[in-house]
């Protein structure tokens, strides 16, 4: 199924030339597309992983219905490409190995730091199937019950709370996530990492059970906030799905 979506995008693109130790830089505009080009924008629906021991997290919405937090055409791409290609290639590098017989949380706690392929394609994996789930069209503005408790206790307030994810969010360096987790003991704590990597792995500076995750890789949401990440940031909070952190923190606390 294909539905229309009109894209608006202001892009200038500089590039930088070196000759002989001289820098000459280029400005070339890219024409935005008329009111008559249009973008076909696909259906999650439509897009399958190949055969292999874990499949993809089915989105339940549209990649419209997040808009204008988070723009369809990213999502599209996030989800049909970045997302898509992290499930293939973790198939691929497990494929014939005990891994294909564990969990992903096993996986990511059992695997080998030192190799790359399989540490970053189980993170990419694992970790976007949570961020799918944060996400909904019409999320309350905050969390409830024991979790809102548990911010409280932990934070002072859930306006505390806020500041310090999105902060930490900020500050994560290149490409990684921003998340929100349950230690050992019970605490709600946030932290963050880099690349693909998360607080399940045996190289986590807190390690503890993910309940939220951000994505602040660009490709999360460069086509509609560029360097603005901190834009971002603050969109994501409208479209948290509460209700399913709460639902992880519940399930966290009672392992």
């Amino acid at each position: 199924m294909k539905i229309k979506y009109f894209l608006f995008l202001n892009i200038v693109v500089f590039a930088l030339f070196s000759c002989n130790n001289k820098k000459l830089t280029e400005v070339v505009e890219v024409p935005l597309p008329s009111k008559e080009e249009k973008m076909l924008i696909g259906s999650p629906e439509d897009v399958k992983a190949d055969e292999g021991t874990f499949q993809m997290v089915k989105l339940p919405y549209n990649y419209e219905v997040l808009a204008p937090n988070i723009d369809a055409l990213t999502m599209e791409l996030h989800y049909s490409k970045h997302y898509l290609t992290y499930t293939n290639n973790l198939n691929k590098a497990i494929a014939g190995t005990e891994l294909e017989q564990l969990s992903i949380e096993e996986v990511l706690k059992k695997l080998d730091i030192s190799n790359n392929d399989l540490r970053n394609n189980a993170g990419g994996y694992y970790n976007h199937g949570l961020f799918w789930e944060n996400l909904a069209p019409k999320s309350n503005s905050q969390p409830k019950d024991s979790l809102a408790i548990a911010i409280t206790r932990d934070f002072g307030s859930f306006n505390e709370f806020k500041n310090q994810f999105e902060e930490t969010a900020s500050k994560q360096f290149g490409s990684g996530w921003a998340w929100l987790i349950t230690d050992k003991s019970g605490k709600l704590q946030i932290t963050s990492s880099a690349n693909q990597d998360n607080p399940l792995m045996s190289n986590a500076l807190i390690k503890g059970t993910p309940i939220l995750a951000l994505d602040v890789w660009e490709h999360a949401y460069y086509l509609n906030y560029q360097y603005k990440r901190k834009k971002y940031i603050d969109a994501f909070f409208n479209v948290i799905n509460w209700k399913k952190v709460g639902e992880r923190y519940e399930e966290a606390i009672k392992n």
